[in-house]
């Protein structure tokens, strides 16, 4: 891999990290703040998103110490909207994990990526569209 593709790749990972980040954030804090009866169901949801973010973060800033480059610490700075309504939460969550399987997606399509990094990118991939999946779902209620 050359210089300008190892740079792009750098810049990429870093992007999918801020919204690694950014949802770490939401999700902690939706956890804490949904209400009512929706409450039961969707802290422990909003929680398990948060980790799965802490996950997914921790393994793209490995790859870009991996490739010799310098992971961010800043979070997407998308606005985070404050509510106590879930279907505000939902609707914020399906954004967020859309746009993060995007950036994914766009990782994947880059040029000479090497096989390790492409299959760990694809099942954090995988696991971002599930979660768009899911979070579909829920919104249809």
């Amino acid at each position: 891999m050359n210089d300008t593709t190892t740079n792009t790749l750098i810049t990429e990972l870093n992007a999918a990290l801020a919204w690694e980040l950014r949802a770490q954030i939401m999700y902690s804090h939706y956890s804490a703040y949904v209400k009512g009866i929706h409450r039961l169901h969707l802290k422990p949801f909003f929680e398990e998103e948060a980790n799965e973010s802490v996950v997914h973060g921790k393994t793209v800033r490995e790859q870009i110490v991996k490739l010799g480059g310098m992971a961010i610490t800043d979070r997407d700075a998308t606005e985070i909207v404050q509510t106590t309504d879930y279907k505000v939460m939902l609707r914020e969550a399906y954004a967020t994990e859309t746009r993060a399987a995007a950036t994914y997606q766009q990782i994947l399509a880059l040029p000479g990526i090497d096989p390790e990094l492409s299959d760990t990118i694809e099942q954090i991939s995988f696991q971002e569209e599930r979660s768009v999946e899911e979070l579909s779902q829920l919104l249809d209620s």
